[in-house]
């Protein structure tokens, strides 16, 4: 899997990240016919959704079809998707005695089953011709729906947890550390070769709280992944950390370990590097709304891209999720773009 962090353009078209974008992109047939969490929950469904990218546009790698918030359905949370509003917690986190709505003890391996089946059918249909990733909400980002019911502005709800009940929030994100270590692991002993962990909401927390509440989970699930990985005879692969808005991160993400940092738009690569010393491989990080210009204009807009990361320790991506009104044809002219001027830049190394 080395390989993964040079040139790449990553299937971001079916990331968690940006399913919440993503959702009415893709697939209306398939979604007329079913539930958005029921064709999450069926491993022919996710498999068939893995593979349509691949076979329109010519990808070097495919993330997983599900959604970051099945966590918190293992969890006994009740998560509807509500149409034009998204996905909805009829009865989400109010006070920290809600907890104990919460499954005490989450058996992994039964309540995300088809997650897994997911991963190893798609690995056999793939055929060996792209890596497989698999991916997962991390702590803050699951806590926020779960106690905001859905998708927020503010976050305040969330927030008013952690200056109000800070005991109580440590405790829940632990108990999704716990689940989530248990989640990764399972989805590579099902053969996903690379893992990524989002941290969508990192933007409405503020240095301080980012560090209390946010990193130290981070950290925990790259490190007992690892670990665990090693204990078990499995062999290592390489983890993504994205945490979107995360500008004051970027030195402490960098020693996180991850092997890979994913970049939002708004930063600059030349400064991303300096940041992070070559720590980290780096992901990223095309504005999505450079999609809408002309796909000649696409093309420059990804060269300066690339001249701006370099050759070494990168991967093209977005640096976020697609708008369900972008046209297709704009996506491959952004994939046809990457690999043409990351050749380029090859042969001038």
């Amino acid at each position: 899997m080395k390989d993964i962090l040079s040139f790449q353009v990553v299937n971001d078209l079916f990331s968690k990240n940006f399913l919440c974008n993503t959702r009415s992109v893709f697939t209306h047939q398939t979604r007329a016919a079913k539930d958005f969490f029921e064709t999450c929950r069926s491993p022919e469904a996710c498999c068939e959704l893995t593979l349509q990218p691949l076979r329109r546009f010519p990808l070097d790698a495919a993330i997983i079809f599900s959604d970051i918030l099945v966590v918190p359905q293992a969890m006994g949370m009740d998560v509807q998707m509500v149409p034009g509003k998204g996905p909805t917690f009829p009865e989400p986190l109010k006070e920290p005695d809600d907890l104990q709505r919460l499954r005490a003890k989450v058996d992994v391996a039964t309540e995300l089953d088809y997650v897994f089946k997911a991963i190893t059918l798609t690995r056999h249909k793939i055929e060996g011709k792209v890596p497989l990733i698999g991916f997962t909400g991390a702590p803050w980002t699951l806590m926020t729906y779960m106690i905001e019911g859905g998708g927020s502005t503010t976050h305040s709800k969330a927030k008013r947890w952690l200056y109000l009940y800070p005991e109580a929030s440590h405790k829940l994100l632990k108990q999704l550390t716990d689940i989530i270590v248990e989640y990764l692991l399972g989805q590579v002993e099902a053969g996903a070769q690379a893992l990524q962990v989002f941290e969508s909401h990192t933007g409405c927390l503020g240095p301080a709280e980012f560090k209390e509440f946010s990193l130290p989970y981070l950290r925990d699930i790259a490190r007992r992944v690892k670990d665990k990985l090693k204990d078990s005879g499995l062999d290592n692969v390489p983890m993504i950390v994205f945490a979107k808005d995360g500008h004051y991160a970027l030195e402490d993400l960098s020693e996180s370990h991850y092997e890979v940092m994913g970049l939002d738009w708004t930063i600059d690569p030349r400064s991303a590097r300096e940041r992070t010393g070559g720590k980290v491989s780096l992901q990223g990080n095309m504005d999505p709304c450079a999609l809408y210009a002309p796909k000649e204009q696409i093309g420059e807009i990804v060269k300066r891209m690339l001249e701006g990361f370099g050759t070494r320790g990168y991967i093209a991506n977005l640096g976020h999720g697609l708008y369900p009104d972008m046209d297709p044809e704009h996506v491959g002219a952004f994939v046809e773009a990457v690999h043409t001027h990351s050749q380029r830049l090859l042969k001038l190394k």
